[in-house]
């Protein structure tokens, strides 16, 4: 049992208490972000925000630019994700769950292909090119970005990413010594495909009834 622990938690022996607890409130506020975005709730926006702006400190202090970038992200398309939930398309209706569209699909893939460059740039500036790690950081970064764009819009795909990132990133933190965050991906991804089938059931509800 106790080689159990130490697998999963000996790392944290290195790490300021306070930074442990910061961990675990991102986490807990991470978590009711993608619970609020299943339910369809605004609520995912602020809870998201709280949760970003720890793992921004974090991530910088621990030297993990790709991750540090992808909360920074996070935390700019959550004040532009509140602002289209809350706009009003007409009278009375704010903005609906929906299919991606043609055109939003292309601009994904260039969100994708962007993002790859920009990481890329940034990891060679700062010399971080130095294992495997970072080209597996390089991916998931541009899928969390197309990801976090979709579900702004709130398009139905957006947890497709949520799901492929997720798998990804729970090795990927276990391996980087964050345990914490490794186990919030794991309930990430279960919530996420939850999500998916939630948001596609309440689309075709409303097309039912439209």
């Amino acid at each position: 049992m106790s080689e159990i622990f130490d697998f999963f938690f000996s790392q944290y022996k290195q790490y300021a208490t306070i930074d442990i607890v910061l961990e675990i409130i991102a986490v807990i506020f991470g978590f009711l972000s993608v619970w609020f975005s299943k339910q369809n709730k605004i609520w995912v926006f602020p809870t998201g925000m709280i949760s970003t702006i720890i793992f921004v400190y974090l991530l910088l202090k621990w030297g993990l630019l790709g991750d540090m970038m992808i909360n920074g992200y996070y935390f700019i398309m959550s004040v532009y994700g509140w602002y289209i939930w809350t706009r009003k398309v007409d009278e009375t209706h704010v903005t609906p769950i929906s299919w991606t569209t043609s055109k939003e699909k292309k601009t994904s893939f260039l969100i994708f292909l962007a993002t790859l460059a920009f990481v890329y740039i940034v990891y060679n500036y700062f010399d971080k090119w130095t294992s495997w790690v970072a080209y597996i950081d390089t991916i998931t970064t541009g899928i969390f970005f197309v990801g976090m764009w979709l579900m702004a819009k709130r398009k139905v795909e957006n947890w497709l990413f949520w799901i492929v990132g997720n798998l990804i990133s729970v090795p990927l933190y276990l391996y980087k010594g964050f345990t914490f965050t490794s186990f919030q991906y794991f309930g990430f991804t279960f919530i996420a495909i939850f999500g998916y089938l939630a948001w596609k059931k309440s689309l075709h509800k409303t097309q039912l009834t439209s």
